[in-house]
C-alpha cells in the first residue's frame, strides 16, 4: 500500500491521501480508493505484471478511440501497481439490483441495460483496430486450445462432482464438434471475455466498461451469451430478446449479419458459455468452499433448461448427458457453508439475539460518530439513503471506523471457513437505529458479499428489513 501512496505523491505531487479498501474480484488484485479531501482515483496492486500490462494498454487503446473506460494515470515501473480513474461506486449490477430480485425488470432498469450492450459492439470493432494483441492474456486468441480448457473444465469439475455418469469417447466427439463450430467464422474483433454487469459501470447515466485484462481476439457471439445470459441475472425473455435486439442494432455500422444465423450461432455460445460457467461455479463451490458459486448452479441450470427445448442434433451424446443433468438436482450445500447475520439495531432496545444459540460475533458501537440524526433534513432518512450516505462520508470517520471492523472481521470470517462452521453474527448499534449503525451494517455486509461470495443475511431491526444479499 505504501507503494500505492508513492505513486499518488509522484503523479499528482505530495499530499495526505487517504485509502479505502475496496471489496475484492475474483482474481487476486486488490483495489483501494485513494482521496486527499478533492481529487479520487482508484489504486490498483496486481501480483501478475504480464495481466496488469494487458488492461492497461488496452485501457489506453481504447481510452484513446474515445470508448468509455477509466483513464490510467500512472504505472510503477515494474507493473505491479498503478492508478486508474475512479469511475464511483455504482456499477450497472447494483442499478439493476431489484429487477434481478423480482425477475422483473423496470423499463429504466431495461433501457440501462440496453444501452451497455449497445456501447459492445464500439470495443469488439474499434477496439480491434490497431490493438496490439500479443498483449492480451493469457493468450491472444480464443482458440482451439481455450475451448478444450473450458470444456474439459465443465468435465471434470462439474459433470464429476455432480455425480453424472458418461462416457468419455463419445463425449470427446462431441466436443470436438461443438469446438469447430464455434471457432468457424470471423474472429478477427476484441473478445471482453467477461462481460458482464458487475464489470459496468453507471456515471451520469452512462455505461463505463472495465476488467478486461482477460480479452483477446475472438468472436463476437461469446460476449452476447455471457451478457445476456448471466447466470444470476434472471432476465426474462422478452428482455433477453430486447437486449439481443439492442446489439444488432448497434452491430450494423460494423458488419451486415442476418438476425436468424446470428442467433443460432448464438445459441452455440450460450451452450458453451453456460458449460464454461458450471464448470466455474462447481470448482469454486465444491473445491475452493465458496457457497455463493454453489447458490449459482440453479441459476445457471435455469439458462441450460431454456436452450435445450431445442435440441443440438449435431452433438447427440451431449444432448443426452445435458438432459440428464438437467433433471438431476444441483449438488447441495455443504452443511458447514457459513452465513454472516449483519444486524443494525438500537441501544435503546437492546443488542440482537443470537438465533444460532453459538454466541460469539462482534457488537460494534458506532455512536461516537457524529449523529445525521440531530439535523431535521435528515430525520426522515436511513443509513440506506444517499443523504445520509454523502453526509458520514464528507467526514471520514466512518471509513475509519470500517477498516477497523474489516480488519477484525474479515480473519474471523477466513477462519470460519476454514473450519467449516455455518454462523457469524456481526451487529452495529447506534441511538436510533436509524443511520449510523444502518449505513455501517450496509457497508460490511457488502465488503463480506464481494470479497468471500459467502451468504449474507442483513438485517435492520428498527426498519423490519431482512434480506438475503443476491
Amino acid at each position: 500500500m505504501e507503494r500505492l501512496l508513492r505513486l499518488y505523491e509522484d503523479c499528482f505531487g505530495p499530499g495526505a491521501a487517504q485509502m479505502e479498501p475496496l471489496p475484492g474480484s475474483g482474481s487476486h488484485r486488490r483495489y483501494f480508493r485513494l482521496t486527499d479531501g478533492g481529487r479520487t482515483v482508484i489504486g490498483v496492486i496486481g501480483t501478475d505484471p504480464e495481466e496488469n500490462r494487458a488492461f492497461v494498454t488496452e485501457a489506453r487503446h481504447f481510452r484513446g478511440k474515445g470508448i468509455p473506460v477509466p483513464e490510467i494515470y500512472a504505472v510503477t515501473g515494474d507493473g505491479l501497481c498503478y492508478l486508474q480513474e475512479d469511475l464511483g461506486r455504482t456499477s450497472l449490477y447494483d442499478r439493476v439490483a431489484e429487477g434481478r430480485k423480482t425477475g422483473s425488470y423496470s423499463e429504466s432498469e431495461a433501457q440501462l441495460l440496453c444501452k451497455a450492450i449497445a456501447g459492445l459492439p464500439r470495443i469488439q470493432f474499434e477496439g480491434a483496430q490497431g490493438l496490439d494483441f500479443n498483449v492480451c492474456y493469457p493468450d491472444t486468441a480464443f482458440n482451439a486450445r481455450m475451448v478444450d480448457f473450458d470444456l474439459n473444465y465443465f468435465k471434470y469439475c462439474y459433470l464429476k462432482t455432480a455425480g453424472i455418469e458418461f462416457k468419455e469417447i463419445p463425449l470427446q466427439d462431441d466436443f470436438d464438434r461443438l469446438r469447430a463450430d464455434l471457432l468457424a467464422g470471423p474472429s478477427d474483433t476484441f473478445l471482453y471475455r467477461d462481460f458482464q454487469a458487475r464489470n459496468v459501470m453507471v456515471r451520469d447515466g452512462e455505461p463505463w466498461y472495465i476488467d478486461f485484462q482477460g480479452g483477446r481476439k475472438g468472436p463476437v457471439w461469446y460476449d452476447v451469451a455471457s451478457f445476456v445470459y448471466q447466470a444470476r441475472a434472471r432476465y426474462p425473455q422478452a428482455l433477453k430478446e430486447r437486449l439481443i435486439h439492442s446489439y444488432l442494432e448497434a452491430l450494423a455500422p460494423y458488419a451486415r449479419t442476418d438476425g436468424a444465423a446470428f442467433r443460432e450461432k448464438l445459441r452455440l455460445f450460450v451452450l458453451f458459455r453456460t458449460l464454461q460457467v458450471l464448470g466455474a461455479y462447481g470448482y469454486r463451490g465444491k473445491f475452493e468452499k465458496k457457497t455463493y458459486f454453489l447458490e449459482s448452479i440453479p441459476y445457471a441450470m435455469e439458462n441450460l433448461r431454456e436452450i435445450l427445448e431445442q435440441p443440438f442434433d449435431r452433438y447427440p451424446y451431449l444432448d443426452a448427458v445435458l438432459r440428464e443433468m438437467a433433471a438431476t438436482p444441483a449438488p447441495p450445500l455443504e452443511s458447514g457453508a457459513l452465513e454472516v447475520q449483519v444486524c443494525s439495531f438500537s441501544f435503546r432496545k437492546g443488542i440482537p439475539e443470537d438465533p444460532s444459540g453459538h454466541g460469539g460475533g462482534y457488537v460494534f458501537d458506532c455512536r461516537g460518530m457524529h449523529n445525521p440524526g440531530r439535523y431535521e433534513q435528515y430525520r426522515q432518512s436511513t443509513g440506506r439513503d444517499r443523504d445520509v450516505i454523502d453526509f458520514l462520508e464528507s467526514r471520514g470517520e466512518v471509513q475509519r471506523f470500517l477498516d477497523h471492523v474489516f480488519g477484525l472481521v474479515d480473519p474471523h470470517v477466513e477462519r470460519y471457513i476454514r473450519r467449516g462452521f455455518n454462523h457469524l453474527q456481526v451487529s452495529f448499534g447506534c441511538t436510533g437505529g436509524q443511520h449510523r449503525s444502518v449505513y455501517c451494517a450496509e457497508a460490511l455486509a457488502r465488503h463480506l458479499h464481494e470479497k468471500f461470495r459467502i451468504r449474507v443475511r442483513l438485517i435492520h431491526q428498527e426498519q423490519d428489513i431482512d434480506l438475503i444479499l443476491p
